[in-house]
């Protein structure tokens, strides 16, 4: 008797997290690009950090209200390993196992800007907490949307209105202006994971960016492979 056919397994999904800071448009630019991809025919979900799954939303509220500050940036660090461990292990991988593409709003390159370099937690902290939460997963496609402080914070208080700013959003501008040389080291030290695309423009011209990006970096990069089999 022959052994039962086991179902064929979907291509794995594909990862793209996007980073930047405060006003960049990241939320706009998720948005945009998955319904692009959808448009395709590509299965994709959007989900952000800290957050994305019911027991990381639960830290975010922590974070984002202020009230690990006063434990100091090495506790910071690790609720945002908590979080992430649950985020991934309950919504990530699920979905790149079933061949769904995920895009991120934020993931450990903003641990390694705000704790990391802002926050100067140790590197070895960092890359053991990477080590436990994510292991192997790492994003296929980093965007990092580059915009100059003074429109990021404009844009961040137009979104904001009256409501009182977050732990981040109510930091001052030296601290934003460090934030985004730190992410532009990031993208300039790992090109091939990383797009640093500029995000001084209107949305639509920022999304051809983007999607430009996203063709050289994963499509072209798939085209090549093939042709090289072959």
């Amino acid at each position: 008797m022959s052994d039962a056919v086991k179902p064929k397994q979907p291509p794995r999904g594909r990862f793209i997290t996007f980073e930047g800071g405060e006003g960049s448009g990241k939320s706009t630019q998720i948005q945009l690009l998955a319904d692009r991809l959808n448009a395709a025919k590509l299965r994709t979900i959007t989900t952000r950090e800290p957050g994305g799954s019911a027991g990381a939303e639960i830290i975010r509220h922590l974070l984002l209200s202020g009230m690990a500050k006063a434990f100091g940036p090495e506790t910071e660090s690790l609720l945002f390993a908590a979080a992430r461990d649950d985020h991934v292990s309950q919504v990530i991988e699920p979905a790149l196992a079933q061949g769904t593409w995920v895009l991120c709003d934020r993931f450990t390159d903003s641990t390694r800007v705000y704790q990391g370099e802002l926050g100067k937690v140790d590197p070895k902290l960092i890359r053991a907490m990477e080590r436990v939460t994510i292991g192997d997963l790492k994003p296929d496609l980093t965007i990092i949307l580059d915009v100059p402080v003074a429109i990021g914070m404009e844009r961040a208080l137009k979104r904001r209105g009256t409501a009182v700013p977050d732990r981040f959003e109510g930091e001052g501008v030296s601290f934003h202006e460090k934030l985004r040389d730190a992410y532009r080291k990031i993208a300039e030290g790992d090109p091939q994971r990383c797009a640093l695309v500029d995000a001084n423009a209107d949305a639509k011209t920022v999304a051809e960016r983007i999607w430009k990006a996203l063709r050289d970096h994963l499509f072209t990069v798939a085209t090549v492979r093939e042709t090289t089999k072959a």
